[in-house]
This record gives C-alpha cells, sequence and structure tokens, in this order.
C-alpha cells in the first residue's frame, strides 16, 4: 500500500549537476519505494524563460532522461514522461487561466524577481507564459490529482498558491481536487566549486555526469581557505568550500581530515584528490547506469513513451471530471 500519490518535475534547461541531484533527485529515489509517482520532465515550463531558442530541447530531454534513470529512478515503479507529452497540462492551464485573478499570479515573490534578474540579461521574459507559470505548475500537480508534493523550502510560496487554486476551482464547481500537501525535502547543501551556491548560470557547478576526469578537474578547482598559502600553514576548514564536500561525500573521514588541516598535516592540492576519489567512488553506480543507458537510446525512447501512455489514462480520466464539472 502506498503512502500517497506524487507529482514532481524539472526543467530540461541545461546541463544537469550535482546540486540538481543531491536537491531533489536523490530524495525521488528514496520516495519511489513507497509512493505512486509521477515524474515529468516540463519542457513546456523551460518555454517560459527560454522559448526564443529551443534547438536544444530535444538533447536537453534526452540527456534528462539518462540522469534520472542513471539515478536509480525505476520506470516499472514510476510513471516518468515528457509533459508535452500528454496534451491535457496544457488544456487544464487553459482552463485554470480563466478563473486565477491576475493579482494572485503577480504577487508571487519569484516572479519580479526573475523578471528584473533575467531582463538584465537581455531576456524579453514579458510574456502571459512567464506570468502564469504557476497555474501550468499547478496544472501539472492536479491533473494526477497528487497529494504530496515533494519541495524545498523555496518552493512553497508556489504550492500555497497551487492550494489557493484547487480551492478557488472547487468552490466554483465542486470537489473535483485534493489540496496537494508539500513534502519537505531535507537535503544537503551542495556549494558550487566558488563558495556561492550551486548554477549554470555562475559557472560553478559540477555536471552530475561528469565523470572521473572531468570530477577530478572540477573538484581541483574548489575554493579553500584563502588565509592558507603554504602547506605548512595551517588551515581553518571552517571557511573551506572543499570541506563542505568532505561532510557529504566523505562523513567517515571528516574528523581526519578536519585535524589534519587544522594541523598542517595535509596539503589543499592532496586534500582535494582525495575528495575527488571519494566522490567519483561514490558516484561510481550512478556513472556505470548512465553509460548502460546512454548506449540504449532506443530503450530511454521506450520508457519515455510508456510514462506518457500511463500517464494520459489518468489525465484523460481527471479531464473527464473537470469537464463534466464545468459543464463543457
Amino acid at each position: 500500500m502506498t503512502k500517497g500519490r506524487i507529482f514532481s518535475g524539472m526543467q530540461p534547461s541545461g546541463r544537469f549537476h550535482l546540486g540538481n541531484y543531491m536537491g531533489a533527485l536523490e530524495n525521488w529515489v528514496r520516495l519511489q519505494h513507497d509512493h505512486e509517482c509521477f515524474f515529468s520532465i516540463v519542457d513546456l515550463h523551460a518555454l517560459t524563460s527560454a522559448y526564443e531558442n529551443t534547438s536544444q530541447l530535444p538533447e536537453n530531454i534526452h540527456n534528462m532522461a539518462l540522469d534520472w534513470l542513471a539515478a536509480g529512478l525505476d520506470p516499472d515503479k514510476n510513471t516518468i514522461f515528457v509533459q508535452s507529452h500528454v496534451k491535457e497540462h496544457a488544456e487544464l492551464h487553459l482552463l485554470l487561466s480563466m478563473i486565477t485573478p491576475l493579482s494572485w499570479l503577480e504577487r508571487v515573490p519569484t516572479y519580479k524577481d526573475k523578471l528584473q534578474q533575467l531582463g538584465t540579461q537581455g531576456k524579453d521574459i514579458n510574456t502571459y507564459g512567464f506570468l502564469g507559470y504557476p497555474e501550468l505548475m499547478t496544472a501539472d500537480i492536479i491533473l494526477y490529482k497528487a497529494d504530496i508534493i515533494p519541495v524545498g523550502e523555496d518552493q512553497i510560496p508556489h504550492l500555497e498558491l497551487c492550494r489557493e487554486i484547487v480551492r478557488r476551482f472547487n468552490n466554483l464547481y465542486g470537489p473535483v481536487f485534493p489540496e496537494p500537501q508539500a513534502k519537505l525535502s531535507k537535503a544537503a547543501l551542495l556549494p558550487g566549486i566558488d563558495g556561492r551556491k550551486m548554477s549554470k548560470s555562475y559557472g560553478n557547478a559540477i555536471p552530475y555526469a561528469a565523470g572521473p576526469e572531468e570530477l577530478k578537474k572540477r573538484v581541483r578547482m574548489i575554493v579553500t581557505d584563502p588565509q592558507r598559502i603554504k602547506k605548512t600553514d595551517a588551515g581553518n576548514p571552517e571557511v573551506c568550500t572543499a570541506f563542505k564536500f568532505h561532510k557529504i561525500f566523505n562523513t567517515e573521514n571528516v574528523a581526519e581530515i578536519e585535524g589534519a588541516c587544522r594541523g598542517a598535516c595535509i596539503g589543499c592540492v592532496e586534500c582535494k584528490n582525495r575528495l575527488a576519489d571519494r566522490m567519483n567512488e561514490s558516484l561510481a553506480d550512478i556513472y556505470a547506469r548512465r553509460e548502460y543507458f546512454a548506449s540504449k537510446p532506443s530503450m530511454v525512447r521506450e520508457i519515455l513513451e510508456a510514462g506518457a501512455q500511463k500517464a494520459r489514462v489518468v489525465a484523460e480520466a481527471t479531464m473527464a471530471d473537470v469537464k463534466a464539472a464545468m459543464h463543457l
């Protein structure tokens, strides 16, 4: 017996990195064992801020599918699919846009922030698609009548708006949808190699599918204690980004690393080499699974097609309920 139905998705907007894995995907792998899960590569969401060039979408979608399968998402346990392959996402989004007050969308905390941030990068995102992002997210969730949504703290406002839209729909037309509840994910926060939040836009990310050699190169670039000039200088692990990685990937040796650093018994180069070896060891199974699926592109396509077929069955049933309630 499952503990509830989950929906979650990710935008195929570029190369997946370790921060994405630690922040969400690792949690999905745990949740799949006792929940009914729908995981979607949300390509329509990618268009809300990157509509001007879609040439990379097919490759990004394929690579995201590889990343998910490599992490251990089981297509026999989960419904894994591409959002645009289930047309009911767009249909329900349109219907929700008829009932959602404009002021609700404009008050989303991230809306004006992202509008300004992306505007300074020369992107024109004064579009309905960008403003209506939360409605599309709501449609994604309630199309499958999901009642549990794994989110981070920063996504709570979006989920609360989703709940408000659900309440408005149910009040207008009858109790069609459950109100989704947040399941906060307690994920390890992985910094970028420069100490800031790991992000593709900062250029400080370690790619999830880097492989042993690329990972070593990126790890060697991690910033350490800026006050430590020579190996014989005592280090301060608390201000060292490499040490934060050790605490996540090398937990059994953290005390030893900290003591050796403070006692000037280990240099930064050796410290990062040991970190890279430990990270490659812990990611070895993921590398192997990714290579396996990468060698079978037709299998990956079949998994996504099968997932879309399963998703459509649920989506069509939901839309029948919606149309009956709305007298369409």
